[in-house]
């Protein structure tokens, strides 16, 4: 497949032109240094059984993935700038990974600041796969304890200090945070209750690991300001870039998975006569290096549960 650009549409407006790439996002070639003022992501969960068995061919690959897009994120980053990265541990046949951890230290150790923490928790019920606790109930003795999972971890990384002084007031104001929404629904705090998306065969993201909108609109308000460029290097179905042209930025994507064409493009209006009432560029760009990987792994998952 040749490398080509195809402009979807081009109705001017005040931010720049929104991109999507389809191509590993170890290579983000397409963006200058230093012109990304958020990443708003969540990369794929290692091996995880109901989403991505087997994508990667040991947890060295998984990790080795995360450390050249943290190389390409420092590059592409402006100073003092935010990534902020929606993880968790993975379990496979009864070994726990510590992914939250070992991001963590890639990220450290290529140069960001580790900023903060937030733990997502997701409302009891929400659980997709099995209920670990049932172990104990079958056997109510010590030892059998294992706790079910309701939470998620959004580890915020800083690409250096901020200057808050280069910021125009006008610019400022323009992206005020409604404090009275902050306060009603807890931003201030480090534990964020949202309700998840479950890929259900309804929903456009069927077989889609999507996290919620709230997750980037939160991110989007309290870390950028209006008409700045918000990155996700794992963009899925396009949350983040949906997220980011409702409050007036410019997103940037990437995705390795042509298959996904389609469905960002319905969420994202494409081709549709309105893109949330608001006039943009539009173009998305396919490479050399893209694969087609959501109707295998869609099977793998099928066959994990038959073999349950």
């Amino acid at each position: 497949m040749k490398n080509w650009i195809a402009r979807l549409f081009c109705r001017g407006g005040g931010a720049g032109i929104d991109r999507i790439i389809f191509g590993d996002c170890q290579n983000m070639k397409e963006v200058r240094d230093d012109s990304v003022h958020l990443v708003v992501t969540s990369p794929p969960y290692f091996n995880a059984p109901f989403d991505y068995p087997d994508l990667f061919e040991s947890y060295d690959q998984f990790l080795e993935l995360i450390r050249n897009v943290a190389k390409e994120l420092k590059r592409v980053l402006d100073e003092g700038r935010i990534a902020a990265f929606v993880v968790d541990d993975t379990l496979i046949n009864g070994k726990k990974y510590p992914v939250v951890a070992d991001i963590t230290n890639i990220f450290i150790e290529e140069g960001f600041k580790y900023r903060e923490k937030i733990i997502w928790i997701k409302p009891e019920g929400y659980i997709r796969i099995s209920r670990r606790s049932g172990v104990l109930v079958q056997h109510p003795y010590p030892m059998y304890y294992y706790p079910d999972n309701l939470q998620e971890s959004i580890l915020i990384f800083q690409n250096g200090d901020f200057d808050y002084k280069k910021i125009p007031d006008e610019v400022k104001e323009a992206s005020k945070i409604d404090i009275d929404k902050y306060q009603k629904e807890k931003w201030y705090l480090n534990i964020w209750n949202i309700t998840n998306v479950l890929p259900n065969t309804n929903r456009l993201e069927k077989g889609i690991a999507a996290f919620p909108d709230e997750i980037p609109h939160r991110l989007i308000k309290l870390f950028s300001y209006e008409e700045e460029t918000v990155l996700d290097p794992f963009m899925g179905s396009g949350t983040t870039l949906k997220a980011a042209i409702e409050y007036n930025r410019t997103g940037i994507g990437y995705e390795i998975d042509l298959e996904l064409l389609d469905v960002v493009k319905e969420k994202l209006k494409v081709n549709q006569s309105t893109l949330f009432d608001k006039n943009r560029d539009f173009e998305i760009t396919i490479r050399d290096d893209v694969k087609h990987l959501r109707t295998q792994l869609q099977e793998r998952v099928k066959n994990n549960r038959k073999n349950r």
